[in-house]
């Protein structure tokens, strides 16, 4: 049975004002008016396929309102989960069935509210509720770094707890991890790989920002029978804009705060065979003291390269043994050639005066090398040598990612000093 739209009437009268000024005289209707009435308790009209008792509902299977008999149709239905998160739905237009078009939360509970009118034009209501099961194996998120201040080139991270390879799971899971800069900027994720995530802005951090991570991941349908799990939020801050620049040619090192120079360093780089890598690198770690032995990157004890060398004021940018660092046996050579085996080295008063001014996520970037170009994603944070164009396509919300855009290729081991 189809309803025609009710329309409700209004009366009206003419005001007649008497020549005489004797009066006025007005004309009303009946203050009734049945959309206005308190709403009926529709339980009799209202039927849906929730779980009965404290029986849970399958969070894969739709959520599905209907009415009973002709007497009554549905005007709406907001069903919100405990987040105060609303699950998205389609009203047929002759008011007979409801039925959600967004996927259900895993170990969620929902509230629903289901509004009727029955033939007459009054209102009524039901509000039904429900827990949705809970997953036991499902996609957690770990973001990083850890809590803390860091500098202006720290990259956020996320680590998946589970391989993600479809497009549209990757969209869902992107969607859900969010990244709240003050002030704000334009940043957005790249997928590493299946199971791990970057996060940088278009430039550098803001100096003295606040960055707020974490994921509305938890519960949210991914793919079939894969769901969302947990995430805890993340908190970082960054300090000064602190740079070291070293140029491998000219056999020095520039550092600047807040693009200002506040330092000039002679330095030596790697030589012939073990040149240091160009590009943007992020500080990884600092150490006081470092056993630095030759054999752990795979040269002999025995070979003319090979060493063992007690190493203090040990600044990391790569995984593979790239360090700024005291290097006193080789002084005579800083500012003239560069004689190390990868390693930015300087005296031990300037590595001292580095390793007190450098933090964790400021930038060391060495240019002049005649080394190979730091990777993006495989031996430190090597991020911002992606041009930003390139970076966005690393993200299945803006763009997809093209086969051999970027590959992090394997690093090269090489030895530290």
């Amino acid at each position: 049975m189809s309803h025609a739209p009710r329309i409700r009437t209004v009366l009206s009268c003419t005001l007649l004002v008497l020549s005489l000024g004797v009066g006025a005289t007005g004309c009303g209707g009946s203050d009734a008016n049945p959309l206005s009435a308190k709403p009926y308790d529709a339980a009799g009209q209202v039927v849906y396929n929730g779980p009965a008792g404290r029986q849970k509902a399958d969070p894969g299977k739709p959520l599905e309102i209907t009415v009973k008999g002709k007497e009554a149709r549905l005007t709406d239905v907001t069903a919100v989960d405990g987040n105060g998160r609303y699950l998205a739905g389609e009203l047929a237009a002759d008011g007979t069935r409801w039925h959600s078009t967004g996927a259900l939360l895993a170990g969620a509970h929902y509230t629903v509210k289901v509004s009727t009118e029955n033939e007459d034009g009054s209102p009524g209501l039901r509000t039904l509720t429900f827990d949705t099961a809970a997953v036991t194996d499902a996609v957690e998120v770990e973001f990083g770094p850890d809590a803390g201040q860091y500098g202006v080139g720290q990259p956020i991270t996320a680590e998946l707890s589970k391989p993600i390879k479809d497009k549209k799971a990757r969209t869902i899971v992107e969607r859900a991890l969010v990244v709240e800069s003050t002030p704000k900027v334009e940043g957005n994720w790249y997928w590493v790989g299946d199971k791990v995530l970057h996060y940088r802005p278009k430039e550098y951090w803001p100096t003295h920002a606040t960055i707020n991570v974490h994921s509305n991941l938890e519960g949210v349908k991914i793919a079939d029978k894969l769901y969302g799990g947990p995430g805890k939020p993340l908190k970082i801050t960054t300090g000064d804009r602190v740079e070291a620049i070293t140029d491998a040619a000219g056999h020095y090192m520039t550092v600047k705060r807040n693009g200002e120079v506040i330092n000039t360093i002679p330095v030596t780089t790697g030589k012939p065979g073990f040149s240091t890598r160009n590009g943007v690198k992020v500080v990884l770690g600092k150490q006081y003291f470092v056993r630095m032995r030759g054999e752990t990157v795979g040269i002999s004890s025995n070979s003319s390269d090979g060493y063992d060398l007690p190493v203090y004021y040990a600044t990391r940018v790569t995984w593979s043994g790239e360090y700024v660092h005291a290097a006193p046996w080789s002084v005579g050579s800083q500012g003239y050639e560069n004689v190390s085996h990868g390693c930015t080295g300087m005296s031990t008063g300037n590595a001292a005066w580095f390793y007190e001014n450098i933090n964790e996520g400021d930038i060391v970037k060495v240019v002049n090398s005649i080394g190979e170009d730091m990777t993006p994603f495989d031996n430190g944070y090597g991020d911002w040598n992606v041009d930003w164009d390139d970076w966005r396509k690393g993200s299945f919300l803006l763009a997809d990612l093209k086969a051999g855009q970027i590959k992090a290729n394997s690093a090269r081991l090489r030895p530290g000093v």
